[in-house]
């Protein structure tokens, strides 16, 4: 999303929306069928009860499904990160930036009318009823309150300046968590009128531009509501989009961007397909790459192929092995950009990257998408933002040697992408950024085909739910990713048999298990053990998993190290100076003030030191884990307009740089680090000394 990409007209279309006015609405309302708010009761159900809706046929069965909003709650250190995300621009943003404030198109004023308000709610909503906050579900309400009581006749809603399918694509997913939520009996009559309007309408007017890219998170509300409704016009609305969005599945079946893309230089070269090449810029754009993870999933539940469902991971190859940098992430900064460490990814890039796994994980069933979730969660999610979350980074880089207003590697991103403020270079990040943190906590359990629960992701939480019509209320206690040590308490109302899977994560080389003290078969990395037995109040499971350092190879030869779902970085000591203050909150750069240069031997030994997990979770004044590890300078690795070059090959350290003892923390804890360390030349091995850098 970038105000310097020539083929979207992103920001013309941002200055129009404020002022097209009237002018922009469709002639000839199309009259929706009339929808009975009766049609509102198996949400209702789902809301009070922590229970899905179950699948309608014709949509294909999923192994998991995921538990309505709100029925899954932030506990220990996970609810500590959702206060700070409240206390800062999470809870305030609204006070602070004009485009969500009192006078946004989404509350009816003049201003933004856009996709920003959608945006923010999209996190706003969910975070306001896990903290229960009264002031945050205030905030929250009046856009939706606004939304609900404005529809247009012909069935359209939202605000009038403009008549674009994609906002409304996000506030849709919006309606669907409050509904569930709240059980808003006006919630599924305004979808029905407008899924029926869209039905009529887009044969004429059809998708373009961001809404033809990202047509999967629609179709992710209209089957939402064809669960809740039948109503058959909705899987004609489906078929509607498939057939009008961008082939995500083609593209990626024979992927042609193996390298660094610089949209302005393919465009001006030319040659390819016209639409193709008219398009480059969506095609190769980070955040609808990332929306377009889940198009293949989503999908496969209208056409009920196998092939289809499986389609996503061939695509996150493809990203991995042309694109794949060591935060689990791929560059983006802001279009496709190789696997140069150096390279940034995009803030939206993550959390839409989050959302779409966390969708595919529930529909393909494979735990290897929770691996990469958590490695995208407990990293790149944190890792750009300041521990008070009232600044982040549009770009963040593994090999962040400096914030400041440099040009950079990146080919269509401003000098401002990288520092930590309101709204670097662009406002999209500021706005998409909230719904990271509390989407995850919706997905860390799911309710199982077979009518039991399953644990997905680890995170301290409690959980309240219905299984085979017993309630269930569950505590699950741990310091994970910090710690490997789970701990789940079952409260059933009554006695219940029903089967808990737990997913043992794929980087585990073992794990134990245990019943109210007695062992259990556990299972292979990478799969889910599952307990099948008459649970009882009180009954409670333990859950270990072991690990070691270990070096991940990467980009020319380089290594990255990880310890369970955790990533490590040599800190960068920081020089933070204010560039310009923005309202409650302040734009920073950021400036080096110890070496960073530094490689790994190949007979590396790391050793672990834990500490208490403090009040900010990720924070470098006091990391819950670190590793210490013995490098060597680099002397011919340098930086350039703020960047590090890409990382030596097999660099020979230099003789007269002694080894020195390096202390490594999680990735998200320095906003200067160093992720991909060169593995040393053969010969160039550390030997111990007393000297310590980190």
């Amino acid at each position: 999303m970038t105000q310097h990409d020539p083929f979207q007209g992103r920001r013309d279309f941002l200055r129009a929306s404020g002022a097209l006015g009237l002018a922009a609405m469709m002639p000839g309302a199309v009259h929706a069928a009339r929808s009975d708010a009766g049609l509102a009761s198996p949400g209702d159900a789902g809301a009070a009860s922590g229970t899905p809706v179950p699948s309608r046929a014709p949509l294909a069965p999923q192994p998991f499904r995921r538990l309505p909003a709100g029925a899954i709650r932030p506990a220990g250190w996970l609810r500590r990160q959702l206060e700070i995300q409240a206390s800062g621009l999470g809870g305030h943003l609204d006070e602070t930036w004009a485009d969500v404030g009192p006078d946004s198109g989404w509350l009816g004023g003049s201003g933004e009318s856009w996709e920003r308000g959608p945006y923010f709610l999209d996190g706003l909503l969910p975070l306001a009823w896990q903290l229960d906050s009264a002031p945050l579900k205030a905030k929250a309400q009046r856009f939706i309150d606004w939304t609900l009581e404005h529809p247009w006749p012909n069935g359209m809603f939202g605000p009038r300046s403009n008549d674009d399918w994609w906002p409304r694509m996000v506030m849709l997913k919006v309606l669907t968590q409050y509904h569930e939520l709240s059980g808003d009996a006006r919630v599924i009559p305004l979808m029905t009128n407008y899924f029926a309007y869209q039905l009529g309408a887009l044969p004429a007017r059809p998708l373009r531009d961001w809404g033809r890219s990202r047509w999967q998170d629609e179709l992710l509300s209209v089957l939402w509501l064809y669960e809740r409704t039948g109503d058959p016009r909705l899987l004609q609305l489906a078929a509607l989009l498939h057939r009008q969005g961008f082939d995500w599945q083609a593209m990626f079946a024979d992927f042609p961007f193996r390298q660094k893309v610089d949209v302005a230089a393919l465009k001006a070269k030319g040659g390819g397909d016209d639409v193709f090449m008219k398009d480059l810029g969506q095609r190769v754009h980070g955040v609808n790459i990332a929306m377009s993870i889940k198009s293949s999933p989503v999908w496969s539940l209208v056409s009920g192929s196998a092939r289809d469902r499986d389609a996503v991971h061939h695509q996150l190859r493809m990203l991995d092995t042309w694109h794949g940098l060591p935060n689990g992430m791929f560059s983006a900064d802001e279009h496709l950009a190789g696997r140069n460490p150096s390279q940034g990814t995009e803030l939206c890039t993550v959390v839409e990257t989050m959302f779409s796994l966390e969708v595919a994980l529930a529909i393909t069933g494979d735990p290897a998408l929770a691996d990469r979730l958590e490695t995208i969660a407990y990293n790149a999610l944190p890792g750009t933002f300041t521990d008070d979350m009232w600044a982040h980074q549009y770009d963040q880089e593994p090999n962040q040697v400096e914030s400041s207003l440099h040009r950079r590697p990146w080919t269509s991103n401003g000098p401002e992408a990288n520092l930590f403020g309101l709204e670097p270079h662009f406002g999209c990040c500021t706005a998409n950024f909230h719904q990271g943190w509390p989407k995850l906590v919706q997905s860390l359990w799911m309710a199982t085909a077979d009518g039991g629960i399953a644990a997905m992701v680890y995170a301290p939480c409690t959980v309240q739910t219905v299984v085979q019509g017993v309630p269930l209320r569950i505590e699950q206690s741990t310091d994970y990713p910090f710690r490997s040590h789970v701990e789940i308490v079952l409260h059933p109302a009554r006695p219940a048999t029903f089967a808990l899977k737990l997913r043992i994560p794929g980087w585990a080389s073992g794990s134990t298990l245990s019943v109210n003290g007695h062992a259990q078969a556990s299972e292979r990395a990478g799969r889910f053990v599952t307990l099948q037995r008459e649970w009882r109040p009180g009954d409670t499971i333990s859950l270990g998993f072991a690990s070691a350092p270990t070096m991940v190879p990467g980009f020319n030869d380089s290594v990255s190290v990880r310890d369970g779902a955790l990533v490590f970085a040599l800190p960068i000591a920081e020089s933070w100076i204010k560039w310009r203050q923005r309202g409650l909150t302040a734009d920073w750069q950021v400036y080096p003030a110890s070496r960073w240069n530094m490689g790994l031997p190949e007979n590396a030994v790391f050793r672990r030191t834990e500490q208490p997990v403090g009040p900010v979770p990720f924070s470098r004044h006091q990391p819950p884990v670190t590793l210490s590890v013995e490098g060597r300078a680099v002397a011919s690795w340098k930086a350039e307009e703020g960047a590090a070059d890409p990382v030596p090959r097999r660099p020979q350290a230099e003789a007269s740089d002694a080894p020195q003892m390096l202390t490594l923390l999680p990735y998200a804890a320095p906003k200067l680090r160093i992720t991909a360390f060169p593995l040393l030349a053969p010969g160039s091995d550390a030997h111990p000394r007393d000297d310590h850098v980190g």
